[in-house]
């Protein structure tokens, strides 16, 4: 099983990235996927989560109304595209898999799989 995340990079203020996080030896569809990002200095926080099936996503209060998590279930990859980025989005981003039915949670402590991550720098 391995994740990938992938679609970091610079970005000015304001701007827009999508990140996406493919998967091999995993189907994703039959999984909660969360994104969760880690600050230089701070602890990994979780972003968002997409459950299966049509389970609403759940956003972290700070990037509500900026970011929208999706699924490609052909692609076995699941999107997060983040818009109105700010300075404080900077972060290694990662995604990883938790139980279907713990499809409500950005607790670190139900998820696995942990691929690598991919940096999102904003700044002017």
């Amino acid at each position: 099983v391995q994740l990938q995340a992938s679609g970091g990079g610079l970005v000015q203020p304001g701007g827009s990235l999508r990140l996406s996080c493919a998967a091999s030896g995993i189907t994703l569809e039959d999984y909660t996927i969360g994104w969760f990002r880690q600050a230089p200095g701070e602890e990994r926080e979780g972003v968002s989560c997409i459950g299966t099936r049509d389970r609403t996503p759940v956003y972290a209060d700070s990037v509500k109304g900026r970011f929208t998590i999706s699924r490609d279930n052909a692609k076995n990859t699941v999107y997060l595209q983040m818009n109105s980025l700010k300075p404080e989005d900077t972060a290694v981003y990662y995604c990883a898999t938790a139980p279907s039915h713990r499809w409500g949670t950005l607790a670190r402590y139900y998820y696995s799989n942990w691929g690598q991550g991919t940096l999102v720098t904003v700044s002017s």
